[in-house]
């Protein structure tokens, strides 16, 4: 009996293979242009619809798995565009189809006035800076993995991005300083230190689209403040486009895009948002009551 649930096991193991090998076999391979001239770096979403799609049986989508619903709006170049809401509103799909990781259902997404699905996904790359939160290091040193954000920069260059993004306060630390090994995906480093290397690499970029995805989650507030001020040096003329949870992170933002269940519910300034008293308003009140909360004394 014992061997037969062995082979059952190990028949449903290869099943699961099988079928991730065939979805991304099924996978539709994107294909562009390598000619990308846009006129300046506006990035515009126009009745965006997406939903994730099993490539295996793609009649199995409905709407219940729709993840953005007509989204539409504008992140202008020189101005700070950030995206807020509740979680599985949408605000990092949008980020995600901003670069084409992925192409939208219908709907347009352009910058600079050209459509990113009719642009080689290489190509269009080139223009952005990307900053998620889930940072990917290699066992290599503080230098190379800075240096992978502009493979021919000098060392100059990548010292001057990491003192932006103040990696030398621990990179000078280590036991061999800028030369240490941080090992696989950086594991000898804290969480704070992995996200500021990847601050460093897209200041060594300086890409004109800046796409921030919880980039200071890992950050204790003085170091939050201090990425926050070298950001403000670097986003003149750039178009950025942050996602944040902790709203005091996006108040000195131009303009903000409230998603909820997938749709644009609002848009406008931290200051008219706050008056307006909608859903911005009770996600700040709601924040402000939570960081003022404290343990106290139980009788």
């Amino acid at each position: 009996m014992s061997g037969n649930l062995v082979n059952l096991a190990a028949v449903n193991a290869l099943q699961i293979n099988m079928d991730r090998m065939n979805e991304i076999h099924h996978q539709k391979e994107q294909s562009g242009t390598t000619e990308f001239h846009p006129d300046g770096y506006d990035i515009q979403f126009d009745n965006v619809r997406f939903s994730y799609h099993d490539n295996l049986n793609p009649s199995a989508s409905s709407e219940s798995e729709m993840v953005l619903d007509g989204v539409s709006f504008t992140a202008k170049q020189g101005e700070v565009t950030a995206l807020v809401g509740p979680s599985g509103g949408g605000k990092t799909t949008v980020s995600r189809l901003a670069a084409r990781f992925w192409d939208a259902d219908s709907g347009t997404v352009q910058i600079g006035g050209v459509d990113v699905s009719t642009v080689d996904p290489e190509v269009l790359l080139s223009a952005y800076s990307i900053v998620f939160q889930d940072v990917t290091l290699f066992n290599q040193t503080v230098m190379e993995n800075i240096r992978l954000g502009r493979k021919d920069a000098t060392d100059e260059e990548v010292l001057e991005a990491a003192r932006l993004a103040n990696v030398h306060e621990f990179a000078e630390k280590l036991p061999d300083g800028w030369n240490t090994l941080i090992g696989e995906n950086g594991c000898q480093l804290s969480g704070g230190e992995r996200q500021r290397i990847s601050i460093a690499r897209a200041f060594l970029k300086d890409a004109p689209v800046i796409l921030l995805d919880e980039a200071t989650a890992s950050l204790d507030a003085e170091n939050e403040t201090s990425v926050q001020t070298a950001l403000s040096r670097l986003i003149a003329r750039k178009t950025v486009l942050i996602i944040a949870h902790r709203l005091r992170t996006v108040s000195g933002a131009d303009k903000i895009i409230v998603l909820s269940g997938g749709k644009t519910a609002e848009i406008g300034t931290p200051r008219e948002l706050e008056a307006r008293n909608g859903l911005f308003s009770r996600m700040a009140r709601i924040q402000r009551e939570a960081e003022s909360w404290s343990l106290t004394e139980r009788n």
